[in-house]
Parts: structure tokens; C-alpha cells; sequence
């Protein structure tokens, strides 16, 4: 009679874990150098447990999860930046517009170092913009590090009510109108459709060409809104699908009905600052063959957070399912690829926004969870040349002197034709 392999009980293990916890629990609260509060031993655990997992799960203390509210709502004190980790370092994903932080010239790719003097090794997410965030007026001090290797420099910072202008638009020349999306707050829908509505009231006609749609260094944001957002260009088909543990429950989001202007061409800037709710609406509407997607290959942020309240001013952050886009492709670690490739920026215009465009994406951040469906690591990654100069002077945006936004134009001057032939929208721009 052949032996068989002992297996595992999981309530037993789950349960001498435990047993193993309270002991060390006891043997600190009693026998630890100085007195310590269980409360405090016991968020410390759930922290620790959390910190365990990807990097977008995360234990909220009650500061902390006041200013996690305050972010959707668009407005709080602060610098005004998107911050991530790259191998255990605390980078900027992007600084927000007219901020303190980018009118001080910190920008993609940067390090902070130190907060306040307090060294960044060991700091996670959470306790970084905790450290950050604070009353308008007060002072900050970063120590910033930067790609080209040059000596890191301390910034001083004056915190400011931090109140994101999430929509701005102008009209282009030859009748061509470009929007931008700084990121998804609550307004975000709303405000998009009225800067379109503005820029026809504006144009002889009252109909515009054609829409740049600039997601670029959007950070994301609210679901709801880039379903909204979507809905705004397309009112059928799935904008996107989420999956969970359980992969055969899967739940779709799909466009709403009566907001769409369908008959206005449609090109959507995206780079690797582009993230989450941005490559969510970009892959919509690329896969429903809605729009050109323009750029650099986003950051690859394809997850679903759900915040929980733990009570006494307590939550918890924790990832429970992947995004897909319509044609089922996974946004985790590969991003949404643009149909056209633009390699490089203009450096004399968008010189403080150049980066590598491999430069910082999900892939980058630690403990990410991988792509279900393949590799998403950067081995087959487009490198592209090196930075622009550095230039520290904030950047002064004009979209009509933006060269990825020209080139736009450009494509949008060309999209009945490439419709009518039926061929694939891709090429390299260099």
C-alpha cells in the first residue's frame, strides 16, 4: 500500500500562525526595553502585513485616510505630485501643473531622497505622502536625485492648498480643438464635456475637425469617471472589465447611453505618466477603434483598489481584481501601446517633460503583481535617447507649439483616410 503525501490543513496552519503572533505580541507588550501601546504594536502588524503584498494595497491610519478622501474631491494641502517606488526608492511619477513642486522644476523620474531630513530608505507609499502633505503655508524640505547623476539638491518647498484644475482646453489652428485631463477626479466627465462645448462656441461653425485628447502624466483616478469620460466619445461596447480571484466572475463596465459625440475624430496623447483611469479610457478606445492613441507606452497601473473603513477613523487599501480592456488585454505591468509611436519630445517646447520613455511604469514599482498573460518586464522595452537638457525653470505648456500635439493634428487630418483603406494605425516617430 503506497504512503501518502501529507497535505496541508489551512485552518490548522491559520491558526498556529496566530498562535505564533499573540506570543510574540505578549512577549514585546511585557518584556520591550521601554513601554509600548498594543495599538500601536497592532497597526504596526497590519502594516507589515499589507506592506507584504503590491504596492497599491496599503494600511490607512487616520490621517492618512482623511487625506485619501480629500483626493478625489480634487483639492488638498500639499506640493502637487504623483509619487511611486523604483527599486526601494521613492520617485515622481509626475508633478502636477502650476504647483509648488513643479514650479520648483521637480520632475518624472526624480528621487526624493529625504523628507525634512528623514531619509526615504524603508518608507512606503502611505507614509510618504502623509510626510508630505500638510497645512498651506508651511515648509517642506526635499532632498531631490536625479537620472543624470548629478549631486542630489534640496529643494525648499512652501505647501500650498493644492486644488488640481483637472480640465484645460485651447483651439488649434484649421479648425481643431485639443483638451487636456490632468487627472479623474469627480468633475472629470463634467468638465470635459463643457471645455468641448466651449471650444465650439468658439469655432466658425460651431463644429469642430477634430479632438486631441491629452491624458499625458495623468495619474488616473475615479472608475466611475473614466467609464464617464469614455462614454463621452462612444455609447456601446464594453469600456472595461474587471477580474478577481475568482476568474471565471467577471465584471464589465460598459458605455453609457446618450452622452457620445460620435461624429467628432478623436486622437488621444498618452506617455508613461499616463496611468490607471488614463489607460483605461485610452484602451476603450482603441479597442473599439474609436480613436488614434498617440505617444509613449503607458505606465501600466492595470489594478482595482477597494477601500475599506475599519472604524475609529481607520482603512485599508487592498488590490481585489485586475482591469482588461474590451479586446481582454491585461493594462497590468505592459500599459496600453499607442498606435503611433512618438519617440521623443520637442526639447526646445516640452523640455522639462522629456523623459526616457522607459523611465518609470508599474513594472518599476516594488512587489507589482505581474501580467497574467505574459511578460510585461522592460527586456523588450523601446530605450530611447538620453534626456533633454536639465532646465529647471517650470514649464511654460502652449499645445500649439507642442510638437507630439502637432503631429496629432496631423493624424486627425489624415483619420477618414486611414479608415476608408482599412489599414493598421502604427508607425515610429523619431
Amino acid at each position: 500500500m503506497g504512503a501518502h503525501a501529507a497535505t496541508e490543513d489551512p485552518v490548522k496552519t491559520k491558526y498556529e500562525s496566530l498562535e505564533l503572533f499573540q506570543k510574540v505580541l505578549h512577549f514585546i507588550e511585557t518584556n520591550y526595553v521601554d513601554e509600548v501601546k498594543t495599538k500601536t504594536l497592532l497597526e504596526g502588524a497590519i502594516k507589515g502585513m499589507m506592506d507584504t503584498l503590491d504596492p497599491h494595497s496599503n494600511f490607512l491610519n487616520a490621517e492618512v485616510f482623511k487625506d485619501m478622501k480629500a483626493d478625489t474631491s480634487g483639492k488638498f494641502g500639499g506640493i502637487g505630485i504623483e509619487i511611486g517606488m523604483k527599486d526601494n526608492q521613492l520617485m515622481v511619477v509626475s508633478p502636477m501643473e502650476d504647483t509648488p513642486a513643479w514650479k520648483a522644476g521637480v520632475k518624472t523620474g526624480d528621487r526624493i531622497i529625504r523628507i525634512n531630513g528623514e531619509s526615504t530608505k524603508g518608507m512606503n507609499l502611505v507614509e510618504a505622502v502623509s510626510k508630505m502633505r500638510g497645512k498651506k503655508g508651511s515648509e517642506i524640505r526635499l532632498l531631490i536625485g536625479r537620472e543624470n547623476g548629478e549631486k542630489p539638491r534640496e529643494l525648499k518647498l512652501v505647501r500650498a492648498t493644492i486644488k488640481v484644475q483637472s480640465v484645460k482646453s485651447e483651439l488649434l489652428p484649421d479648425g481643431f480643438g485639443y483638451v487636456r485631463l490632468a487627472s479623474f477626479n469627480e468633475d472629470a466627465a463634467r468638465d470635459v464635456k463643457r471645455a468641448i462645448e466651449k471650444l465650439e462656441k468658439r469655432e466658425k461653425g460651431g463644429k469642430l475637425k477634430g479632438l486631441v485628447f491629452d491624458l499625458r502624466m495623468n495619474p488616473g483616478g475615479l472608475l466611475d469617471q473614466a467609464v464617464d469620460v469614455a462614454s463621452l466619445f462612444m455609447d456601446e461596447g464594453v469600456i472595461v472589465s474587471t477580474i478577481g480571484r475568482d476568474r471565471a466572475q467577471k465584471e464589465l463596465k460598459y458605455a453609457r447611453k446618450g452622452m457620445a459625440r460620435k461624429d467628432l475624430p478623436l486622437a488621444v496623447l498618452v506617455n508613461a505618466g499616463s496611468a490607471s483611469a488614463s489607460e483605461i479610457v485610452a484602451g476603450a478606445l482603441q479597442d473599439n477603434k474609436r480613436a488614434i492613441i498617440l505617444g509613449q507606452t503607458t505606465f501600466g497601473k492595470g489594478s482595482v483598489q477597494q477601500v475599506v473603513e475599519l472604524g475609529n477613523d481607520l482603512g485599508m487599501k487592498l488590490t481585489i481584481a485586475r482591469y482588461y480592456t474590451p479586446s481582454g488585454r491585461s493594462i497590468q505591468e505592459k500599459g496600453v501601446q499607442p498606435d503611433i509611436v512618438l519617440d521623443d519630445l520637442d526639447p526646445k517646447i516640452l523640455a522639462q517633460a522629456t523623459r526616457k520613455t522607459d523611465s518609470f511604469r508599474e513594472r518599476d514599482l516594488k512587489g507589482h503583481m505581474t501580467n497574467p498573460d505574459g511578460d510585461g518586464s522592460s527586456k523588450d522595452a523601446k530605450k530611447d535617447d538620453a534626456d533633454a537638457k536639465d532646465d529647471d525653470e517650470p514649464l511654460r505648456f502652449n499645445p500649439k507649439e507642442d510638437y507630439q500635439v502637432k503631429q496629432a493634428v496631423n493624424y486627425l487630418k489624415s483619420f477618414e483616410f486611414y479608415q476608408r483603406i482599412g489599414k493598421p494605425l502604427v508607425a515610429n516617430e523619431t
